[in-house]
Formats: structure tokens, C-alpha cells, sequence
């Protein structure tokens, strides 16, 4: 390595350390639902779309039907944007539907964050369904992963297992 790598990669480790800290107490407040004021107005709008009651503690029953419904419809969603693409805009290629078998596998893949494709992405998915459905999913199942880790989190620290969140506050 020249030295420019050498003091890029002291620069890059020096940034991850100082920010280590404040990130992780961070991170920890929000797992623990003291979320700063600017953020728990932002959230709280976007709870209020989901009517009363929707920030309410949830067992872990309720936490797992919300999650799995959730993911559900995001398999639901992928999958039919894949299916048809060739009808839908932003398609200069005019690249038809995907078969049922492919967009299946993809859309499970996507929504379960192991995003495995068997194809060529740009060689077959139009633009429309690379942004609405791939790359939505690439968020949407991490924030499921970090919700998940949250609730175990509060599973294993609670003395009553009453319960362990909410999964749209989480989500959110």
C-alpha cells in the first residue's frame, strides 16, 4: 500500500472510533424508545396513519403476526411488480414479466435481506422494479432485522415477558 492508503485507512479508523461511542449510546436510546423530540414527532405522525392504538405494547404473538404480515406483503409486492413490469412504466428495454418461479425466489430473497438473485438484474428487471421493489427492500428488510434485534433485546432483559414492543414503533 502507498502512503495515501495507508492514511485514508488511518482517517477511516479514526472517523469509525469517534463515532462508535455516540452511535451506539444512539442506538441503545432507541432501543430503549427515548427517542429525541424531533424524531418522536416524525414517528408519531407516521403512527397515527395506522389509527389508535397503534403504538400500544404487543405481546409476542402480536409482535410476530405484525412482523410476518409486514414481510408478507413485501414478498406480495415484489413479486408482482416483477410479474408485471412488462406493463408497467419506466421499461425502455421492454423487458417482459419475470417468470413465476424467478420473481418468487427473488422476492422471498429480497424480503429476507439474503437479496440472491439468478439472473442478471439489468439484463432483466426494468428500472420501475429495480427502484420499487429491490431497492425498497434492501431498506425495508434491514429495519426488520434491526426491529427484531430490539425486541429479542427487550425479551431477554425484561423480567416479565408481558411484552417486548411494538413492531411499527420498531419499525419506524
Amino acid at each position: 500500500m502507498n502512503p495515501s492508503a495507508w492514511g485514508l485507512l488511518a482517517l477511516y479508523l479514526a472517523l469509525l472510533l469517534a463515532l462508535a461511542w455516540p452511535l451506539g449510546r444512539y442506538l441503545a436510546a432507541l432501543c430503549a424508545g427515548r427517542l429525541p423530540a424531533w424524531m418522536l414527532r416524525a414517528e408519531s405522525a407516521l403512527l397515527r396513519l395506522g389509527g389508535p392504538g397503534s403504538d400500544a405494547p404487543m405481546r409476542w404473538t402480536h409482535y410476530t403476526c405484525a412482523l410476518l404480515a409486514f414481510n408478507l406483503l413485501g414478498v406480495f409486492a415484489v413479486y408482482g411488480l416483477q410479474r408485471l413490469q412488462g406493463w408497467l412504466p419506466l421499461n425502455p428495454q421492454a423487458f417482459a414479466g419475470v417468470s413465476p418461479d424467478s420473481a418468487f425466489n427473488t422476492a422471498v430473497s429480497f424480503v429476507t435481506n439474503t437479496n440472491w438473485q439468478g439472473y442478471s438484474g439489468e439484463s432483466t428487471l426494468s428500472y420501475l422494479t429495480q427502484m420499487l421493489a429491490l431497492t425498497v427492500q434492501n431498506f425495508v428488510s434491514a429495519a426488520t432485522g434491526i426491529a427484531v434485534v430490539f425486541a429479542l433485546i427487550r425479551g431477554f432483559a425484561a423480567r416479565s415477558a408481558l411484552s417486548i414492543g411494538n413492531f411499527w414503533v420498531d419499525l419506524t
